[in-house]
This record gives structure tokens, C-alpha cells and sequence, in this order.
């Protein structure tokens, strides 16, 4: 495979993310007053067993390094909604635990987010024409027959 076609393919699809997530992102904290990071992190928090993720476990989910990931769980403290408790088994070991009023605000923005989501996706083209959205199946053409 032609390194140059993968490295193409990868940035549209980049791009393209990229596109959508800021959208997203300006739209959560202009309709709900939460980032798109910190709803990603909410999210998550509320699908794990107990309501609670390690840390690090939640910065591997939502793409952040271990310090941006505690900065991440201090903003959602200060929202109230989550809190921190240390592993009973290893105190070392600090998890991030969803709160009630964290929950109540995911269950709140979830279905709209969705849709948002799929209207921001059904509209890239328009929105941002620069991204060459027909050449999208392509890309992942490329990067499928590399993971598959």
C-alpha cells in the first residue's frame, strides 16, 4: 500500500472529525454550557459498571494525557458533576465517579446531541465544502483493507 494514499486518507478523515467536533463542540456549550470533552467524559462515566472509570482509563477514552484527563475531572467537580474517590485496593489509584446531577445532564443532552450529530454529519458537505466529503468512502476504503 502506497504510504502517500494512507496518509491521504487518514487526514480527510482527520479533517473531516476535526469539522464535525468543533461544531459540536461550539453547539454543546452554546446550547447545554458544556464542552464537547467534558460531555464525552460524562458519557462515559455514566456507561461504566458503577458509574466510575480509573483516571487513566478515562483519559485513554476520551484521547487525553494523564494530566489533561485530572485537569478534565477538576472542571467536572466544580460543575458537580463528578467526584473523585481513591481504589480501595491500591490508594494510589484515583477514580472519577459520575454524580446524580452528572447523569440527570447527560440523560438531558443525549438525545439532542444525537441529533445534532446526525444533522451536523447529513450537512458537512454544505458546511464545509473544502473537505472533499465524495472522496470520503474512499478513504475509508483505504484504511479498511490496512485494519481489516
Amino acid at each position: 500500500m502506497d504510504s502517500s494514499n494512507l496518509s491521504s486518507a487518514w487526514s480527510q478523515v482527520a479533517a473531516v472529525v476535526g469539522a464535525v467536533d468543533a461544531a459540536l463542540g461550539k453547539w454543546l456549550t452554546d446550547t447545554h454550557n458544556i464542552g464537547l470533552t467534558d460531555y464525552h467524559a460524562a458519557l462515559h462515566l455514566s456507561k461504566a459498571s458503577d458509574r466510575e472509570l480509573r483516571i487513566n482509563e478515562l483519559a485513554q477514552r476520551v484521547h487525553l494525557n494523564q494530566s489533561s484527563a485530572t485537569r478534565l475531572v477538576g472542571r467536572l467537580e466544580a460543575k458537580g458533576l463528578a467526584s473523585r474517590d481513591t481504589c480501595p485496593d491500591d490508594r494510589r489509584g484515583v477514580y472519577a465517579v459520575i454524580t446524580d446531577h452528572g447523569v440527570d445532564v447527560v440523560n438531558t443532552i443525549r438525545e439532542s446531541y444525537e441529533t445534532k450529530l446526525g444533522e451536523l454529519l447529513r450537512h458537512a458537505d454544505q458546511q464545509h465544502p473544502h473537505l472533499n466529503l465524495a472522496g470520503l468512502d474512499r478513504a475509508f476504503d483505504t484504511i479498511r483493507k490496512l485494519v481489516a
